[in-house]
């Protein structure tokens, strides 16, 4: 579980209810089920005009992933390759076939088996390199999913708001009237703005972050993988690892391996 992005939520929606608390309101005025109906549905209909349904049946694996994905260790992925490149330099490649049980990551483990097969490296370049687009491209097809809401909940909300208007602006016999009734159409474009600056566009931030995590670690095991299948020294591999990392985290990890 993402503890900051549960952290997120928690702060956005207690500083909503506590500023409902202090500016004097009730929450049983913030809620009106009309409104929520048009905000809700009507986005749901954009978006499946917007995008394939079975994409949008997946959007729950989208948020899981933002909400329970734990980011991947750059450090701990270099000091593993590491490993791998001097027991291969000692013991041969064909050795690392019997540490493939122990191997976590599975794009470690593709790297590694083709590279024990003898496989032309060229092609596992090419292999790893076109697994990392598409890993690309899922998160930001999911991404894409979360942008969209954040679009169409605010621009729903208003649409909301604008009906209310009309309804209420079309009977004005009742002056006692347009205060509430000004306040139920404003709560619609209230809802939208929760929808897009609370859920949707937090979530999609947090999802580009993590493509750009995951994305530095598999772009150093394809760095690593290749470098100790053309053979490099272990201190070769490591050096061309580290320049993956910011330079504070490389001081870091030369310290520990130093003590």
């Amino acid at each position: 579980m993402d503890v900051g992005t549960i952290i997120g939520l928690v702060l956005g929606i207690s500083a909503i209810l506590v500023g409902v608390v202090l500016g004097g309101g009730s929450f049983g005025a913030m809620v009106d089920p009309t409104s929520v109906m048009v905000v809700v549905l009507g986005s749901m209909g954009a978006m499946v005009i917007s995008f394939p349904l079975a994409r949008l049946l997946s959007v729950h694996k989208v948020i899981l992933k933002a909400l329970r994905s734990v980011p991947p260790d750059p450090s701990s992925t270099i000091r593993e390759l590491v490993r791998y490149a001097e027991v291969a330099r000692r013991e041969g490649i064909l050795s690392l076939e019997n540490l493939i049980p122990e191997m976590k990551d599975p794009f470690i483990v593709r790297g590694v088996k083709m590279a024990v097969d003898g496989t032309d490296p060229e092609l596992i370049k090419t292999i790893l390199d076109t697994e990392l687009e598409a890993l690309m491209e899922r998160h930001s097809q999911g991404k894409a999913i979360l942008e969209a809401l954040a679009r169409y909940a605010p621009a729903f909300g208003m649409i909301g708001t604008l009906l209310g208007l009309i309804f209420m602006l079309s009977n004005m016999s009742d002056p006692s009237k347009i205060g509430p009734g000004m306040a139920v159409a404003l709560i619609t474009t209230l809802y939208g703005a929760l929808i897009a600056n609370v859920v949707a566009s937090p979530l999609a931030d947090k999802l580009a972050a993590r493509d750009v995590e995951e994305t530095l670690v598999k772009s150093i095991i394809v760095t690593g993988v290749m470098s100790i299948q053309s053979g490099d020294n272990p201190r070769v591999v490591e050096a061309k690892l580290l320049t993956f990392l910011p330079p504070a985290e490389r001081d870091a990890m030369q310290q520990e391996k130093a003590a």
